[in-house]
C-alpha cells in the first residue's frame, strides 16, 4: 500500500514527492504523461513531449523565492541544475548605488528552462528508494470512506490504489474537483480574477557560448520592459538559450499576428534592447513561435460557502493555486508550498481533517497574498493597456442579487495605494533602499502590504526628491508603430 499517492508528476508533484521521500515516505506519483528519454540531461529535456504540461514550453522564471526554497530544502537539485547550464542572476546587479544590506543574496533568480528544472527534479526524486513514479497512469476517481475521506484512487487502467494520503497535483485544471463530484463529495467554490493578458513567445540559442552577451540585461536577469501598451521581456536560461515574450491584449488582431515568425522578428526589431539579440549573426531560433492566453487567477476550495476539508486529500502547486503567469511567479510557489506541505504531512501522521485545516492555513498564508496580487496586477495592466490602445475598459461582472445564496465575493483591495505605489517604483531608480523594497516584490519574498508595513518605507518613498535625475533608457515604439511593423510581415488574411 502507498503510503501518499500524488496524481500529477509535474513541479510541484516531483518537489513534494522529493520532499516526502527524502524523509522516508512512501510515495507513489502517477503521471498521465510519458517518461522522459534517457541520456543526457539537457538533451532528453529537450526530446520529452509532455502533452498534458504545454506551458512547459514558454518561458519560466525561477525568482528568488524558488531559489531559496532549492537552496533550504533542497540544495543538489539546485546544484545538478547548475552543473547542466543553469546560471544564477544576481538582481543586485540592476540597483541604484547604495551599500549593501543583509538579505541581499536572496536576491537571485535561477536562469533555466521549465524542461531542464522539472527533469533535475524527476531524476532526484526518482533515485530515491521509497518514490515510484508511473508514466501514462492517469487518476480517474478517488475511493472515499464516510465522514467523507479519501482512502485511494482509480487509475485510467482500472487500479485502484489505497493510499493514506492521495494529494492532486494535476496542475491548474485540479482533477480533484472532478474527483469529488463523481463520489458524491461537495467542494467548496473557488476564488478566482481573469488575467485578460496573452502572450506570445520564442526560444532562441546563442551561436557563440564563448561571446559576450549581445546586449545589455537592463532589468538584471532580462532584458526589454513592460511598457504602456505592450511588454517585450527576453530572459536568458540555461546552456546559451534565451527566450523572447510579448505580451499583449486578447483580441488585438494586429498583435495576434506575432505568432507569424516574421512578424515576431520585427516586433524585437523594434523593441528597446531585444534588436541585437535576434540579430541572426547573434542567435538561431529553437522552435516556432508558441501563443498562449493566461489563465485565470484561482484559489481552489476558498469561495464562498467554503467548506471544511475533506480528509486524505490535499492539494499541491496549481492544483491549489493559479497565478497569471505574465507575472513570474507560479513556479517558485509551487516549490514553496510542495515543500511546506511536505512539513505539515510529517507533523500530521494521520492524515485526517486536521491535517485539511492544517493545508488550508498554509494556503490562506502562503498563496493567497499572491493570488489576489495577481487579480490586481492582471487588471492593473489590462486597464493600462486598453487606455493605451484607445479602448473602453472591461465592465466590471454583474454580480449576483442579494437574495442569491452564494454571493461573488469582491475583488481583493489594493494593500498598497495606487499613487505610493507609483512613487515607490519611481523612487526605486535612484534610492535603494526603495529599489529593495520593490525587488523583494517583485521576487515573491515579500508582499506589497509587508514591505509597506514598514512605516519607514513609505516615509522613503515620500521623501524621494521628485526631480531626482532618472537615467535615460531607450523608449519603446508607438503603439501605431509597433502595429504598422508587425502587419507589414504578418500573413495576407485573404491568402493565409
Amino acid at each position: 500500500m502507498a503510503s501518499t499517492v500524488i496524481a500529477g508528476g509535474g513541479t510541484a508533484g516531483l518537489a513534494l514527492a522529493l520532499a516526502l521521500g527524502a524523509r522516508g515516505h512512501r510515495v507513489r506519483v502517477l503521471e498521465r504523461g510519458g517518461p522522459p528519454p534517457q541520456g543526457p540531461l539537457v538533451k532528453s529535456a529537450g526530446l520529452w513531449e509532455r502533452p498534458g504540461v504545454p506551458q512547459a514550453g514558454h518561458d519560466h522564471i525561477l525568482n528568488a523565492l524558488g531559489v531559496r526554497t532549492l537552496r533550504t530544502r533542497a540544495p543538489a537539485v539546485l546544484e545538478a541544475a547548475l552543473a547542466e547550464g543553469a546560471r544564477l542572476a544576481d538582481l543586485t546587479a540592476a540597483a541604484p548605488p547604495g551599500p549593501a544590506e543583509p538579505g541581499d543574496e536572496d536576491l537571485v533568480t535561477l536562469l533555466v528552462r521549465r524542461s531542464v528544472l522539472d527533469l533535475v527534479l524527476h531524476r532526484a526524486a526518482s533515485a530515491l528508494p521509497c518514490v515510484t513514479v508511473s508514466h501514462r497512469t492517469a487518476v480517474t476517481g478517488v475511493l472515499t470512506a464516510p465522514g467523507p475521506r479519501v482512502t485511494g484512487v482509480v487509475t485510467d487502467g482500472g487500479e485502484r490504489i489505497p493510499a493514506r494520503l492521495v494529494v492532486d497535483a494535476s496542475g491548474r485544471r485540479s482533477a480533484s474537483r472532478s474527483w469529488l463530484a463523481a463520489a458524491g463529495v461537495p467542494a467548496a467554490a473557488d476564488l478566482t480574477g481573469p488575467s485578460r493578458l496573452h502572450a506570445f513567445g520564442r526560444f532562441y540559442r546563442l551561436r557563440d557560448p564563448y561571446g559576450p552577451p549581445p546586449g545589455p540585461l537592463n532589468r538584471a536577469n532580462a532584458a526589454g520592459g513592460v511598457w504602456d501598451h505592450y511588454s517585450a521581456v527576453l530572459h536568458p536560461a540555461d546552456n546559451e538559450v534565451f527566450a523572447v515574450t510579448f505580451g499583449a491584449l486578447p483580441g488585438d488582431r494586429a498583435m495576434a499576428a506575432l505568432r507569424t515568425p516574421a512578424a515576431f522578428t520585427a516586433a524585437c526589431r523594434l523593441s528597446p534592447y531585444l534588436a541585437p539579440w535576434v540579430d541572426e549573426r547573434a542567435a538561431h531560433p529553437l522552435g516556432p513561435v508558441r501563443a498562449i492566453a493566461m489563465p485565470p487567477n484561482i484559489l481552489r476550495g476558498a469561495g464562498p460557502g467554503r467548506q471544511r476539508p475533506v480528509a486524505g486529500l490535499l492539494r499541491a502547486g496549481d492544483a491549489a493555486c493559479v497565478t497569471d503567469p505574465m507575472f513570474g511567479r507560479g513556479l517558485s510557489l509551487a516549490l514553496a508550498h510542495a515543500f511546506r506541505l511536505a512539513d505539515l504531512i510529517g507533523e500530521h501522521p494521520v492524515a485526517d481533517e486536521r491535517l485539511g485545516l492544517a493545508a488550508a492555513e498554509l494556503a490562506d498564508r502562503l498563496l493567497r497574498p499572491w493570488y489576489e496580487q495577481g487579480v490586481l496586477d492582471s487588471r492593473s495592466r489590462a486597464e493600462r493597456w486598453r487606455a493605451a490602445a484607445g479602448e473602453p475598459p472591461v465592465p466590471e461582472p454583474v454580480r449576483p442579487a442579494p437574495a442569491q445564496p452564494a454571493p461573488v465575493p469582491p475583488d481583493p483591495v489594493p494593500p498598497v495605494p495606487g499613487p505610493l505605489l507609483a512613487a515607490a517604483l519611481a523612487a526605486a531608480a535612484t534610492d535603494r533602499a526603495v529599489w529593495r523594497g520593490i525587488t523583494r516584490i517583485g521576487a515573491s519574498l515579500a508582499t506589497p502590504r509587508e514591505v509597506f508595513a514598514d512605516p519607514g518605507f513609505p516615509a522613503r518613498v515620500r521623501a524621494a526628491a521628485p526631480d531626482a535625475p532618472v537615467p535615460a533608457a531607450p523608449r519603446p515604439p508607438s503603439y501605431a508603430a509597433l502595429r504598422r511593423a508587425i502587419a507589414a510581415h504578418a500573413p495576407d488574411r485573404k491568402g493565409g
